[in-house]
């Protein structure tokens, strides 16, 4: 496979590459909940507090990353890989995570400029070469974030 065929989905990449992280701005909403971008839903995952939770969605890119550094959010779930989502713990090896991770994933393909980017992917290989594969360290690893997007874009192009 050519490098052309091959696009590494970075932040400070080329688009479409950048407009595909979690870092990149999108709206979307999740169970009436407003998010600015998929790092501040994931980064809220971290907080048991409701409020909190719903003030991390609202942040996008570095800034929802940074939200749970040096946090009591973050120690905890470095110790106990539990998550919550609107006041609910979920494991973060269940299956209802995967569901959870679905679930916000089919909401962000409602995003027109979202789609449009992975729109610009069609016939090329998508990976993420920054990412973790080990599901203890991250709260999305690299297999989860690249298959949801080829899910998606397939089902674009299916139409």
């Amino acid at each position: 496979m050519n490098t052309s065929d091959i696009i590494d989905i970075l932040s400070k990449g080329d688009y479409p590459s950048c407009a595909l992280t979690n870092f990149a701005e999108h709206e979307f909403y999740i169970d009436n909940v407003r998010c600015s971008g998929m790092e501040g839903f994931l980064q809220s995952l971290k907080f048991v507090n409701i409020k909190k939770q719903k003030s991390v969605c609202l942040l996008s890119g570095k800034e929802a990353k940074n939200s749970t550094r040096h946090t009591l959010a973050q120690l905890r779930w470095r110790i106990t890989h539990n998550l919550y989502w609107q006041g609910k713990l979920i494991s973060r090896f269940s299956d209802e995570y995967q569901k959870l991770l679905d679930k916000a994933y089919s909401e962000l393909s409602k995003n027109k400029d979202f789609i449009n980017a992975l729109e610009e992917t069609v016939g090329k290989k998508l990976v993420h070469s920054i990412g973790k594969n080990d599901a203890r360290k991250t709260v999305l690893t690299e297999y989860e974030f690249i298959s949801r997007l080829n899910r998606i874009r397939d089902e674009v192009v299916k139409g």
